[in-house]
């Protein structure tokens, strides 16, 4: 990489801010435009909109975690941040789209980069048909919800609710339930990031049901298409010990002996 240029992204929260007055003082804040390094400051939830937010931009992405747990990110520091930068490893990451049909037939999209999620909207249980590529693999899922998770994913939602861990190199997805109730033993599928996975709502009138995409919610809808939109690619730079590989590869240990 040529000279390091750096455009900030800082969180309003109170530890991200009071980072922000040390960092800004002995390093240079170019614009998106003209940075080639986008350096996030938050917790995972502020890395994931800041992907989507500056995904126009097409740059690599550092993030330093002043949130709590900090999956996505990188250890806070403040010094040598252009050679650790310098010496990242560089991951690509596609998202998953999705294309919903509301009940009132309007079509609305999005993108995730960890998991859309499906959930019940009321007090009652939630009616679902899933479909991956041309086969039905759960008619009727009763249930508080399901989703569809990347293997970068995999140790978020998708991991609380018991769902696969999957490596960074699967080419995986994983269907996971959330608190199934009929057929009470289904532990949902893994499928290949090629297929199209297509959830329907069965019971749109007395169970609503809402998607989430990371953190944008429809509501009120009649069927989501979920896939891997292989055209978009996040680039995401790791410190050499602290790679998003490593991460899931230590979650998958601990919950094996667990």
């Amino acid at each position: 990489m040529s000279k390091i240029k750096i455009h900030f992204v800082i969180d309003k929260t109170y530890r991200a801010q009071a980072a922000k007055k040390i960092l800004l003082k002995k390093y240079d804040n170019y614009s998106p435009k003209r940075a080639n390094v986008i350096v996030v400051i938050g917790g995972d939830g502020f890395m994931l909109e800041t992907l989507k937010k500056y995904q126009k931009f097409n740059k690599a992405f550092y993030g330093m975690n002043r949130g709590a747990f900090g999956f996505l990110m990188n250890k806070f520091k403040t010094k040598n941040i252009l050679n650790s930068i310098s010496k990242a490893k560089l991951i690509l990451i596609s998202p998953l789209s999705m294309l919903v049909l509301t009940k009132n037939n309007i079509k609305r999209s999005a993108i995730a980069i960890n998991e859309v999620s499906l959930l019940r909207q009321s007090r009652q249980t939630a009616f679902l048909k899933i479909i991956i590529g041309k086969k039905i693999v759960t008619k009727k899922l009763i249930c508080d919800g399901a989703l569809v998770s990347t293997p970068a994913g995999s140790t978020a939602y998708n991991l609380s609710v018991h769902g696969p861990i999957l490596p960074l190199n699967s080419k995986k997805l994983a269907v996971t339930p959330i608190s199934p109730f009929r057929p009470r033993r289904w532990k949902g599928k893994i499928a290949p990031s090629s297929a199209i996975v297509k959830i329907f709502n069965l019971n749109i009138k007395k169970r609503p049901v809402s998607v989430v995409a990371d953190n944008i919610e429809i509501r009120n809808i009649k069927s989501v298409k979920i896939k891997v939109d292989k055209r978009v690619k996040f680039k995401l730079l790791y410190d050499k010990n602290n790679s998003l590989t490593k991460k899931i590869l230590i979650e998958k240990i601990r919950k094996e002996i667990s």
